[in-house]
């Protein structure tokens, strides 16, 4: 998988957010945007999902334009996308959470489902509990397995451990540095 972004601007209104912005990640690279509060990274994000439409610069996947895809057929196209305020489905249940990603990308009964929830034992524990009695750092935790029991080839994680204590911050980076290498 090949991903590129090349001259990509986003305005809000008369202020310009992105200016410019180039990148490139190769098969199994991992990439930080780093920055402070305000500076574009999770508009940068809502643009490669297709959430917020560019102003100009296109998004390239394997050589593909797909600056105008929905931000479903990008999912359906391999990118997976965790957004900063996690979004489950918090009268859902964990299983039913999971559930939902999983049949929406056809990986429903597949190995898919059972990898990712390996990655967070807690979640097997709290299968029939609702997402939103979760503490957030096991939503965190939710969030990025329902993203990778679809089975992305890009995976993108906005403030993956902003708010979450120690102990599960560790928990994530962990499973993050195993995945390093196997999408693709």
């Amino acid at each position: 998988m090949q991903f590129r972004i090349e001259v990509l601007d986003q305005h809000y209104g008369s202020s310009q957010v992105l200016r410019q912005v180039g990148l490139e990640i190769a098969p199994g690279e991992c990439l930080a945007v780093l920055g402070r509060n305000g500076a574009g990274k999770t508009t940068l994000l809502k643009c490669v999902m297709g959430l917020i439409a560019p102003s100009a610069g296109r998004v390239l996947l394997d050589g593909a334009d797909i600056t105008g895809w929905s931000p479903n057929r990008r999912s359906r196209a391999g990118i997976a996308y965790v957004p900063q305020g996690r979004e489950i489905f918090s009268e859902l249940t964990v299983g039913e959470n999971i559930e939902a990603a999983a049949r929406a990308h056809g990986t429903y009964g597949t190995a898919a489902m059972e990898e990712a929830v390996s990655l967070f034992p807690v979640l097997a524990q709290m299968w029939k509990r609702p997402g939103g009695a979760l503490s957030g750092g096991q939503q965190q935790q939710l969030a990025i397995a329902r993203a990778l029991v679809t089975r992305p080839r890009l995976l993108i994680l906005d403030e993956p451990t902003e708010g979450n204590q120690p102990n599960i911050v560790a928990a994530i980076g962990e499973v993050l540095r195993g995945l390093k290498g196997r999408l693709s």
